[in-house]
Formats: C-alpha cells, sequence, structure tokens
C-alpha cells in the first residue's frame, strides 16, 4: 500500500468515525425516549449538543489543521470521541448523556474538518474527497440500519458502545498513518472578517446546509417518522438508512465532476437539490413502502452531489488557509444541524406526526439551490471563464 493510500484510506476512516455520532442516536430515538423517560425532543437535544460544539469548532479545527497538520489533530479527535462515548454509556441519566455528546461535538468537530485536510495536503483531488465525504455518509447511514439492531442487547448503550468501538479501530490506523506533508499556513490578516463577506464561501455554504446540513436532519428522523406512519423498526431503520447511505456515491461522483467536467458542477448541484427537496416531500407523504424506500434513496443521492464542490471550491478559494475555509462552510451546515435537529423534533407532537417538519425542511433544501455557485467561483475552470 502506497504512502498517499495509507493517508488516503485513515482520512476516510476518520470521516466515518465521526459520522457515525451523527445519528447514533435517532436511530433508536424512541427507545432512548423511554430508557431515559424523557420526550423526544429531549433527545433531539443530545444531537443538538453535538452541534453546537462541533459547529463551534469549525473554523477553529481549521486553524489548527493549518498550523499542526491534519494527522496530529485527527488523533486528538479520535481519543476524544473515545473518552466521550465512554462516559455516556455509564448511565441513562439526561444530564450526563447531554454534557457528554457535547464532548463528542468536540470530537467530531476536530476530526471532520482535519479529515478533510489530511486528505488535502497529502494530495487528494475532488474525486478523494468526494470520498471522504461519501464515508462520513456511509457511517450515519450504516448506524440507522446497524444500532436499532444493537439496542435489543446493548440498550441505551448501544449508539456510545458501538462508537467507541469503531473510533478505536480508526486511531490505530492514523497513528499508524503517514504525517501531513503540509503544515504552518500563515493566516492573512483580517481573514476571519473577511470570511463573511466572502461571497464565493457564502454560496458554497449554502449549498453545504442544503445538501449535508438538511439531510442530516432528514437521517436523525426518518426512522421515527416512518414508524409513527405504520412502518415496523426494521423497515424503518432499512429505508431510512438510505437517506444517508447512498451518498457516498454521488459524493464521489460530485468529486469526479468537479475534476472532469468543472464547467457541468453548477447544474448539477442545483438539480439535486431540488431533487433532494422533492425526496424529502415524498417521504412526509401517504405513500406505500416500496415508494417510500424510492423516496429515502432519492433523498441520500441527491444529497450527495454538492460536497466536494462545496469543499474543494473553499478550500480553492481562500489558499491564504484552506482549513479554516472550509471550516466555515461546514459550520453554517452544522449550524442548520443544531437548530433544525430539535424543531423537527417537535414536529411529531403537530398534526401529521412529524410530517410538517418534514415539508418546512423540503422547502428550505429547494431555496438553497438558488445560491448554486457560478462557474467561475469553481475550481478548475479556465483564466477566461472567471
Amino acid at each position: 500500500m502506497t504512502t498517499r493510500t495509507r493517508a488516503y484510506t485513515s482520512g476516510i476512516a476518520v470521516g466515518m468515525a465521526c459520522g457515525w455520532n451523527m445519528t447514533s442516536v435517532g436511530a433508536v430515538a424512541d427507545e432512548l425516549s423511554g430508557s431515559y423517560g424523557v420526550g423526544l425532543a429531549t433527545i433531539g437535544l443530545f444531537t443538538t449538543a453535538l452541534f453546537v460544539v462541533h459547529m463551534g469548532m469549525q473554523i477553529p479545527t481549521g486553524r489548527l489543521a493549518d498550523r499542526f497538520g491534519g494527522r496530529s489533530v485527527c488523533i486528538a479527535a479520535l481519543v476524544i470521541l473515545i473518552a466521550a462515548n465512554a462516559l455516556a454509556s455509564v448511565a441513562p441519566s439526561t444530564v450526563l448523556g447531554l454534557g457528554a455528546r457535547a464532548l463528542v461535538g468536540l470530537g467530531t468537530g476536530l476530526g471532520f474538518i482535519a479529515g478533510s485536510d489530511y486528505i488535502r495536503s497529502m494530495g487528494g483531488s475532488p474525486f478523494v474527497q468526494g470520498i471522504y465525504g461519501g464515508s462520513s455518509l456511509v457511517a450515519p447511514g450504516l448506524a440507522l440500519a446497524v444500532v436499532p439492531a444493537l439496542e435489543v442487547q446493548l440498550g441505551f448503550r448501544a449508539p456510545f458502545v458501538s462508537a467507541v468501538a469503531i473510533a478505536a479501530l480508526v486511531l490505530v490506523l492514523m497513528v499508524l498513518a503517514p504525517p501531513s506533508t503540509s503544515r504552518g499556513v500563515r493566516r492573512q490578516a483580517g481573514f476571519g472578517t473577511g470570511l463573511l463577506r466572502d461571497r464565493r464561501l457564502q454560496r458554497f455554504a449554502a449549498v453545504h446546509v442544503g445538501s449535508f446540513g438538511l439531510s442530516l436532519i432528514v437521517g436523525n428522523w426518518v426512522v421515527t417518522l416512518l414508524e409513527r406512519h405504520g412502518q415496523s423498526h426494521t423497515r424503518a431503520a432499512l429505508a431510512g438508512s438510505l437517506t444517508l447511505l447512498l451518498g457516498f456515491f454521488t459524493r464521489a461522483y460530485g468529486g469526479w465532476l468537479l475534476r472532469s467536467h468543472p464547467n457541468r458542477a453548477p447544474a448539477a448541484v442545483a438539480t439535486a437539490l431540488l431533487v433532494g427537496a422533492a425526496g424529502t416531500a415524498l417521504l412526509a407523504s401517504p405513500l406505500p413502502y416500496a415508494l417510500l424506500v424510492a423516496a429515502a434513496a432519492t433523498v441520500g443521492l441527491a444529497a450527495g452531489i454538492p460536497f466536494a464542490i462545496a469543499f474543494s471550491g473553499a478550500a480553492a478559494a481562500r489558499p491564504d488557509a484552506p482549513g479554516a475555509a472550509v471550516g466555515f462552510v461546514n459550520a453554517w451546515a452544522a449550524l442548520a444541524i443544531l437548530v433544525g435537529t430539535p424543531f423537527a423534533g417537535l414536529a411529531f407532537s403537530l398534526p401529521g406526526e412529524g410530517r410538517i417538519g418534514f415539508l418546512v425542511i423540503a422547502v428550505l433544501w429547494a431555496v438553497t439551490a438558488l445560491a448554486t455557485p457560478r462557474r467561475a467561483d469553481l475550481p478548475g475552470t479556465t483564466v477566461s471563464e472567471r
């Protein structure tokens, strides 16, 4: 195995270790509600606690990766994920659970951006970034399918024990991985304030919110939605997992498209966002199970395409601090998740038991298509196109 292959494999595994934590609790939300003795909205706060810290760490993590290298930050992130999930598994205490999930957010916040930066620093192309992004959807998709089965044996500990096992395996890979080849990027004066004024980053952030942020909200509640409307736990979990699992293929496709046909990328992003909105609306409809599976698959496939375009575009737009630029873009998706997840949970107390929340998500998803990046914003365009 070459040095680059080892690096890419380790970085992709970090994305999976982080992604598992993003839906592992939502996969057994009803069961945890009973174990903790609280309502679904409170269980939604377990995900919110994660993303509050995750969001706050995005830009700082990018700067840490720019300064110290992605591999070192990834190792720290994995150690935190192991410790935090072990803490959460001690007892079904709401206070303990919320605190532990906040620490999990510290780990995912460090790991997700650092993993992407590590791959970039080792020469990873947009296609490899797409695979990395896909891994961060495969893991939460697998969590939706696997954690409910583990809950039968492990009870409330299922999301946390499984996360410890995965992070420990990935930690071994990352310790053995080659060190980052670039570090010590010096941040230009005014970079922090310049982020909010950079229209290119605003567009990349908006489409990342639509594809990643809203798809994670859907993924956290889709199993509960389908269960509440007549599907068995197994059938709901299998269908719901498709909303995230299939994004692996289209995230890789988005990276390939940006590398090979950058002129087609804006149209692909806009189309994906609109198709994702349509699939989410269908999930909220009283359809036969086969059509719900098709709707879930549609959401998963549509959600993946913008990822590599947003991350590679952001890094290329700000070569003075690429890690921090990617962190800025991802922070907005994290904000959408931490705000949207509990509100989607509250929608289960309204008429329609969650369907209204999914329809609102569908509308928001469609709106983000208006911010599709221009062709000149993307790496790989010619000087004349800029």
